[in-house]
């Protein structure tokens, strides 16, 4: 039966948790479908596994250079960081540039990554049990994203949790538990990118005074084609780390962990067999699918199941919809933890898979290994807030008691 109303632009259908009944619907009714903004401009979406998968292989029809979030308005237009950030440049310029950003995810980088994390991670739990139960989403997810920046950075945990607080804030700009929501959006929106471009800047000066091997040395001495990256490059690319790795593993955590609290039996398939871990962390991050989408835009008309995209439309790509087509999981509503094999697209896939990934899913394993591992009993105890968003479909709150096992 169709829904009443399909909308992909409400981000309260997102907060509510009601979206999944027509992604369910448009999968097999309407795979490409074309949503009709209120401001006259809309875009294309993509929501079965096969053709989002193929989306992401197709570089070249299917372009990064629009950015991968649509706009405060949802009109396509042009995006600023456009072949400078990461995220939001096509080849061969995204190829040498993800060769130079490559360093901050070698071997050495990521053990002193994990270090870092478990060190935070171990305090944060012990606090928790200490105190009965704690805020999940503010007082242990958040650790994850602050030792890997701490690392990468070469900052510390204040400095750290600084730039999370920005980047929840940017992710976060229409949440009125992060920021006042009076005004216009875009405006509030350059604001807050403009104190994280404040906080990358101090940090550009002072490793151009005392470089290291953080990822900002390492970014001024980069090259493409023989010259330096210009500092707004720099910049950008600072962010495009920042924001991906600090909203995806904490809220990816929190959302993991309300999987297993509604799904206890599975939570004791993890205590009684700690080997399915790699496994779990995969059917986290397929069942939480965090980054909900990512925004390409058409490089010529292409037919996509029938439906013509024109040169210069804006294509989304549901993350959110494909790790739960049946066509490639068997059930996908069941949260299994030894779901395998588990092809999920939360990652990306293509020249634009995730650069963190490997990163991400190791801060994932050291938390949940921590929390298995001490057998400690957990659970639920108020509300859960969700994030104002559609794009980040992340936790603000998950308020858990927690106790040591007996």
């Amino acid at each position: 039966m169709m829904p009443a109303v399909i909308d992909l632009t409400d981000v309260d259908a997102f907060v509510r948790g009601d979206y999944q009944p027509w992604f369910s619907w448009l999968r097999e009714n309407d795979p490409v479908h074309w949503q009709e903004s209120a401001d006259g401009s809309g875009f294309w979406a993509l929501t079965r596994h096969v053709d989002v998968s193929s989306a992401y292989l197709d570089h070249g029809t299917f372009r990064s250079f629009g950015g991968a979030m649509l706009g405060g308005s949802y009109r396509n237009e042009a995006d600023t960081a456009a072949g400078r950030m990461l995220v939001s440049s096509d080849p061969p310029r995204h190829r040498l540039l993800r060769q130079q950003m490559h360093g901050a995810f070698v071997p050495q980088m990521l053990a002193s990554v994990a270090a870092r994390v478990s060190v935070l991670v171990e305090a944060a739990i012990a606090r928790a049990v200490h105190d009965g139960g704690c805020d999940f989403a503010t007082q242990i997810a958040t650790e994850l994203p602050a030792g890997a920046l701490m690392s990468m950075l070469d900052v510390g945990h204040g400095d750290a949790h600084s730039l999370i607080g920005m980047t929840r804030r940017m992710i976060g700009f229409r949440d009125s538990s992060y920021v006042q929501t009076s005004g216009d959006d875009r405006l509030r929106l350059a604001s807050i990118q403009s104190e994280i471009f404040d906080f990358f800047y101090d940090l550009i000066s002072m490793r151009r005074k005392r470089p290291g091997s953080d990822l900002v040395s390492m970014l001024l001495t980069a090259e493409l084609n023989g010259r330096r990256l210009t500092e707004e490059d720099i910049l950008y690319n600072c962010m495009n780390v920042a924001v991906g790795g600090n909203e995806t593993t904490s809220h990816t955590a929190s959302s993991g962990m309300v999987a297993l609290a509604e799904n206890p039996g599975q939570y004791a398939r993890l205590l009684k067999d700690p080997t399915l871990l790699d496994v779990a962390i995969n059917e986290i991050l397929r069942w939480s699918s965090t980054n909900a989408y990512v925004q390409r835009v058409a490089a010529r008309d292409v037919e996509v199941a029938g439906r013509t995209i024109r040169q210069g439309d804006a294509v989304t790509l549901w993350n959110v919809s494909a790790n739960y087509d049946p066509e490639q999981f068997v059930d996908p509503r069941l949260f299994d933890v030894g779901r395998a094999p588990n092809r999920h697209l939360s990652y990306g896939s293509g020249v634009h898979r995730c650069i963190g990934a490997m990163l991400a899913h190791l801060e994932l394993s050291i938390l949940f290994r921590k929390l298995t591992a001490d057998g400690l009993r957990w659970e639920v105890s108020g509300s859960v807030r969700r994030v104002r968003s559609n794009f980040i479909l992340g936790i603000s709150s998950l308020p858990i008691r927690i106790t040591a096992s007996s």
